[in-house]
This record gives C-alpha cells, sequence and structure tokens, in this order.
C-alpha cells in the first residue's frame, strides 16, 4: 500500500483563532501534520501551547479558523456541527481525563452508547459493547454503575466505549491524569496493547513518561510545532 493510501489524519496549515472582545487570539498559528495507520503518536506541551486546541480539531470537537483537515482522505474543515458529530461517532475513539461517563447508566449501557447513536440493532449492540467490555478485562463488571468502579476501571469502561465502534483512531486526553501512578501503568499498558493490535493511537499528554510510550512525539509551543522527535524504542514495544 502506498504511504499516501495509509495516511488516516492530515493537516495542512492549520489555524486556530478565537475573538478574545477587540484581540484575535492564535491558540494555534501554523500547523502541519500527517499521521499514518497503526501510528502511536504523542502531543506534548506546556499549557497554552495549542495541544487542547489541536486535540479538539484532531477530534473533530471543532474546525480550523484557517487550513485544511482531512480525516480518512475526506475534508472535515468545514462541516456542521451534525456532520461533525457523524464523523466522530463513526471514526474516532475518545478516551478522556475525567472519564466522562453516565452516572446512572451501567458500564454495558455507557459501552453502548456510541452504538445507539450509529443506529445499531439492540442485540448487536449489546453483543459489541459485552466484547468490548470483556476485551478491556471488565466482563465481571458490566451490570456495575461508575460510582461501583475504581478509577481504572472507569477509564478502562472509557477506553471499551472507544474502541466499541472499531474507529480509525483512538484519541487519547491525558488517560492517567486521573490516575494513581500503578493504576496509569495499567492502563498505558492496555492502551499499548491496543497499538499493538493494530489501532491507531493519538496521545495528548503532559508528562515525559507517558509520552514516550508512543512512536513518535509531537512538541507543541506558541501554537506552532516546536519539535518532532522520532523515539526509536516507545516503551509500548515492551508490552
Amino acid at each position: 500500500m502506498d504511504k499516501e493510501d495509509n495516511k488516516i489524519i492530515s493537516l495542512h496549515n492549520i489555524a486556530k483563532i478565537y475573538q478574545m472582545g477587540q484581540e484575535k487570539v492564535f491558540a494555534i498559528r501554523d500547523i502541519s501534520l500527517d499521521i499514518y495507520k497503526n501510528e502511536y503518536v504523542a502531543i506534548m506541551g506546556p499549557s497554552g501551547s495549542g495541544k487542547s486546541t489541536l486535540m479538539n480539531l484532531i477530534g473533530c470537537l471543532d474546525t480550523p479558523t484557517f487550513g485544511k483537515y482531512y480525516l480518512n482522505n475526506q475534508d472535515v474543515s468545514n462541516l456542521d456541527d451534525n456532520q461533525l458529530a457523524k464523523i466522530r461517532n463513526k471514526e474516532i475513539g475518545f478516551v478522556f481525563q475525567t472519564f466522562n461517563l453516565l452516572a446512572r447508566a451501567t458500564a454495558l449501557k455507557n459501552v453502548e452508547l456510541p452504538l445507539i447513536y450509529a443506529g445499531i440493532s439492540h442485540s448487536e449492540r449489546i453483543e459489541r459493547a459485552k466484547k468490548a467490555l470483556e476485551s478491556v478485562g471488565l466482563g465481571d463488571r458490566m451490570n456495575h454503575k461508575p460510582n461501583e468502579l475504581s478509577g481504572g476501571q472507569r477509564q478502562r469502561v472509557a477506553i471499551a466505549r472507544a474502541l466499541v465502534n472499531n474507529p480509525s483512531i483512538i484519541l487519547a486526553d491525558e488517560p492517567t491524569g486521573n490516575l494513581d501512578s500503578k493504576t496509569g501503568k495499567e492502563i498505558m499498558s492496555l492502551l499499548n496493547s491496543l497499538w499493538n493490535n493494530g489501532h491507531t493511537i493519538v496521545l495528548v499528554s503532559h508528562e515525559e513518561e507517558i509520552a514516550k510510550n508512543a512512536q513518535r512525539i509531537i512538541k507543541l509551543r506558541d501554537g506552532l510545532i516546536e519539535k518532532e522527535i522520532i523515539n526509536p524504542n516507545p516503551l509500548a514495544y515492551s508490552n
């Protein structure tokens, strides 16, 4: 397969400007970036560097002010909110620092949610949600609600939910941020095994040790790519 055909994410001279009163603020200035199928990429940067804005753009939670974004060869730069929602549900599995689970729903119901939006039949939803939970080691916790689960188990539910639609990319935003170090290592080990099984992972983190799991590290500063580091020994290889 040609490398161009293998491209999942392609950003061309992306900028994002916010109007703050009379002032224009450039959250991202001019970023061009390609990410390929089964790559593991970490995006790093200090507070205010633009990494959250870049994550929102990659995740189709927002659109750029200037520039083009192609996701699986589709131009998503100018889509409306409904179109973006459809793309997100089909193409992107999100894992957030705060888990973003429905408090009153069981683990199974939380994982089912993207499939409901996708119009999948009830019986297939149940089957796929169960398989996703089993794949993250929570086959015996399907009927537990988030407050009956540990932080690590909640993040596993979130990862199962991210996987259930078989997305093109898994976008993990500070996935260990609310976890103790031991549980954080377990969650990173799970993400690493997903990458080893063929998933494309984009990880956003401010921690060097977490970023070292990835093959490629993109460092942002002041809304620009400051440097790109090819990691010869990703920690993910050892999983």
